[in-house]
């Protein structure tokens, strides 16, 4: 069974500067007037660790029951924040996902259609699109929810 893991949660933004004070260099306005970039700017807003209290700090998982609901809840805040300002173009909440299989412990991959047609990358004859790639164990487990034959194993089918 696949296993998806969400860490380094972060709210992107596109902002396009007008005024010196959008980039935070309020003490120059009396100087500046106006900010020319040449391309619109990045920038990524990383969230406050939930364990983070200030007075005390702790694991994340202490801190919440639900640790991917939580974090992307404090991006959406941020995210809405950033959203009423002037200045930003766009703004996306993401965060980097990771999946392995929680048998075996690999980087989850299965098989694609190029390749479940091709024999050479085929467990055996019936190897479908979609099918893991990492253990038997992944392989009989998808292969038994949808009713396929499991592996062969020592010649005989089990």
């Amino acid at each position: 069974m696949k296993l998806t893991h969400r860490d380094e949660w972060r709210v992107m933004a596109t902002i396009k500067p007008q005024r010196p004070a959008d980039l935070g260099l309020a003490g120059i306005s009396d100087l500046a007037e106006f900010v020319a970039p040449s391309t619109p700017i990045t920038v990524a807003v990383l969230p406050r660790r939930l364990g983070d209290l200030g007075f005390v700090s702790m694991s994340d998982r202490l801190a919440s029951r639900d640790v991917d609901g939580d974090y992307r809840r404090r991006c959406e805040q941020i995210a809405a924040g950033l959203r009423q300002m002037s200045h930003v173009d766009e703004v996306t909440v993401t965060c980097t996902e990771t999946h392995t299989c929680s048998l075996c412990g690999c980087g989850w991959e299965v098989l694609t259609a190029e390749e479940a047609a091709d024999t050479a990358s085929n467990q055996d004859e019936h190897s479908v699109e979609g099918e893991p790639v990492c253990c038997e164990a992944a392989i009989d487990e998808f292969r038994a929810e949808r009713g396929l034959p499991l592996l062969s194993k020592g010649g005989a089918t089990v």
